[in-house]
This record gives structure tokens, C-alpha cells and sequence, in this order.
């Protein structure tokens, strides 16, 4: 999200990081309750529109979300929702954007209270990379046409005694709503959001070969000069990778892969 809509979602942010901390380990039923709530603004057009439509006076809209979520909701989630109608948002959908990333805030806060922060990050990429060579389960935890309770199960074969409950939790949401996306994209989000938490990048690094610890080291500390704070590399060996290196930063892909340049060389020749 850009503009009025990421303004939006910082300020509500900002708002809502105070009520995590004192939630505790509770903010995860905070977030289990934002994921409802995303999951009732994207399967109603109507109410989605509704609520985001710039031109309905936000006092308004706030009162439609306490009607809509009188029963069970907890007072803090009311009240969060209610202050994001009142912001502007560019588009319909980045209202949803919005209350999926506070979401996973919460959920991943319920994980921070108790000090297993880095443990679900670091689960949430051991899963990503234990399903580079299972493509078919991958296609199945996309699989939107299939039942929501076969792919929950899927995931529960996978992390089964394996995992914290926050990991769970959020591989299990990572396939019951796919939101247009596919299931690994998804946990690659929820590992850079849990990074941002510990104000962190993540840097998924592909060799061709394992790196030292030396060579990490260096490389860490490349990045880090580059970006200006702390990045933690998230390091795959795929020996079709000839040589070099592939680094990807958020929206930033570093290329210096034999096959990369091999590859440029063939389409400048055939240009």
C-alpha cells in the first residue's frame, strides 16, 4: 500500500503497538478476531465498499463496525477497526490489506510476549524451504478449489509436534485464505513481517554452494552498511546455481548468478 492508504495503516500501527504490548500473549485472539474480520470484509463486497467509501461520514462507518461486530469481538478490536474506517484508503481492497497486516501484528506480538519471536521466524522459513521440492504439496495448499479442511490438514502433517502455535496458527491461515495469493508467497510475508518486528530485513540468499561462516559474516555485513540496519540472511544452497550469488531484500534482487549473467549475455546476442 502507497500513499493515503499506507499513511493509514502506519498510523493505525502506531496506535494499536501499545495495546499488543500489554495484550500479551491475548494478542493472539486479537489477531485470530482480525483475521475474521478480513475474512467477513472480503467475502462481502458490499460491506467492504461500504466501509471504505471515502464520501460516508467515518462516524458513520465506525457505528456500522460496532453493530457489525457486537457479538464476540473483543472491545480493542472494535475500537482498532473502528479508527481504520474513519482513515481514508486509496481502494476497497487495501482496507483489507490493512486489518490482515495488523493481523499478523498480533499474532506475531503474542509470539514476541513470550520470547519466541525468532522461533517462529525461523520455522516459517525452514517450512518455505522444506516445500522448494514438493511441488505438489504446494499446488495443494494454493489450491482454492480443493476443501479448506484437506489443506488444513495438509499443514498440520507438516508442522505436527514440530512447531510453535503462533507458526501453526499462521500456515494454517496461510492456506484457509489465500487471498488471491499462493500459500509459500504468503509465509515469505509473515517471515518479513516478523524480521520487521525484531527491525530486521530479511535477505533470502541462493548459493551455489554452502557459504562459510566467514563468508556470511562478510556478506552480513555488506548488507547491513548498505541498508543501514541489522538484515538477517536466510541462506538456500541450489546447485543449479552455477556461481555467484542471488539476494533478494524486500523488492530489491541482487543478480550476480553464473546462469543470471549467462542468461543476460544470450538476450543482449539476440537482440
Amino acid at each position: 500500500m502507497r500513499g493515503t492508504s499506507g499513511a493509514s495503516l502506519a498510523a493505525a500501527q502506531e496506535r494499536f503497538e501499545p495495546v499488543l504490548r500489554s495484550a500479551g500473549t491475548e494478542a493472539a485472539t486479537l489477531g485470530e478476531q482480525l483475521f475474521a474480520v478480513v475474512s467477513a470484509l472480503d467475502g462481502s463486497a458490499p460491506l467492504r465498499r461500504s466501509l471504505a467509501d471515502p464520501s460516508r461520514d467515518g462516524e458513520d462507518k465506525a457505528r456500522l463496525v460496532t453493530a457489525v461486530l457486537a457479538d464476540g469481538f473483543d472491545e480493542r478490536v472494535v475500537d482498532l477497526v473502528s479508527g481504520l474506517v474513519r482513515s481514508r484508503w486509496s481502494s476497497d481492497a487495501d482496507l483489507g490489506d490493512a486489518v490482515e497486516r495488523l493481523a499478523v501484528d498480533a499474532m506475531l506480538a503474542a509470539a514476541e510476549s513470550r520470547g519466541a519471536l525468532e522461533t517462529v521466524e525461523d520455522e516459517l522459513f525452514v517450512l518455505t524451504r522444506a516445500l522448494v521440492g514438493q511441488r505438489a504439496a504446494r499446488q495443494a495448499l494454493s489450491d482454492e478449489t480443493s476443501a479448506r479442511e484437506q489443506r488444513v490438514g495438509l499443514v498440520e502433517a507438516l508442522l505436527a509436534g514440530k512447531a510453535d502455535e503462533i507458526t501453526v496458527a499462521l500456515a494454517r491461515r496461510a492456506t484457509t485464505s489465500l487471498r488471491g495469493r499462493r500459500f509459500v508467497p504468503t509465509l515469505v510475508w509473515y517471515g518479513d513481517v516478523a524480521a520487521e518486528r525484531r527491525n530486521r530485513l530479511v535477505a533470502s540468499v541462493t548459493s551455489g554452494s554452502v557459504l562459510s561462516a566467514a563468508q556470511e559474516e562478510r556478506l552480513g555485513e555488506i548488507l547491513e552498511r548498505a541498508y543501514g540496519r541489522a538484515v538477517q540472511l536466510n541462506v538456500t544452497v541450489d546447485p543449479a546455481v552455477v556461481g555467484g550469488l542471488r539476494i533478494q531484500v524486500g523488492a530489491d534482487v541482487v543478480d550476480s548468478t553464473v546462469l543470471s549473467r549467462l542468461a543476460d549475455a544470450r538476450r543482449r546476442l539476440a537482440g
